[in-house]
């Protein structure tokens, strides 16, 4: 019945193919999904970093008090000045939770929203955002009082 110039595949060859592709999408897709996870994370301990360092130096150049507020519940930064012109808003992108901020202050819900002012001239407040992916990784953002630099720590205990 078949005819020597016919060529094709057979519904049973194209089960198997499908099985096969269908195999290795599922043994990659974790990966992948891990990858983003990570870049996400990343990415709001990079977008935080410029943030806090974009609010320290407006409150050196400006010579205007700044307000950070770290809200866990939100899961978002807020920046503000005395001037109406800088209003900042920072939420965490999907993933990617606030999950503690230091220092902590005894008696005070953890999960309560914490301010912090940036006096020009003045004491920098030291302050530490802990992030945290869906995975577990974990990322630190901190500001040295001494320095007045925001950095990310990564892995470092507490």
């Amino acid at each position: 019945m078949h005819r020597r110039g016919e060529r094709g595949l057979t519904l049973l060859e194209m089960m198997i193919v499908a099985g096969l592709i269908a195999l290795m999408v599922g043994v990659t897709f974790p990966a992948i999904n891990s990858g983003i996870d990570s870049l996400r994370l990343r990415s709001a301990t990079d977008a935080i970093v410029s943030h806090l360092t974009s609010a320290l130096n407006r409150t050196e150049r400006r010579q205007m008090a700044t307000e950070v507020a770290i809200l866990r519940q939100e899961n978002l930064l807020r920046f503000a000045s005395a001037d109406n012109g800088y209003r900042k808003e920072l939420a965490m992108p999907d993933g990617v939770t606030i999950t503690a901020v230091r220092p902590e202050i005894p008696g005070v819900d953890p999960a309560a929203p914490r301010v912090f002012l940036l006096h020009p001239g003045g004491v920098i407040p030291r302050i530490e955002v802990e992030l945290t992916n869906r995975r577990g990784a974990r990322r630190r953002v901190s500001v040295a009082p001494i320095t007045g630099t925001a950095q990310i720590d990564r892995g470092q205990p507490w």
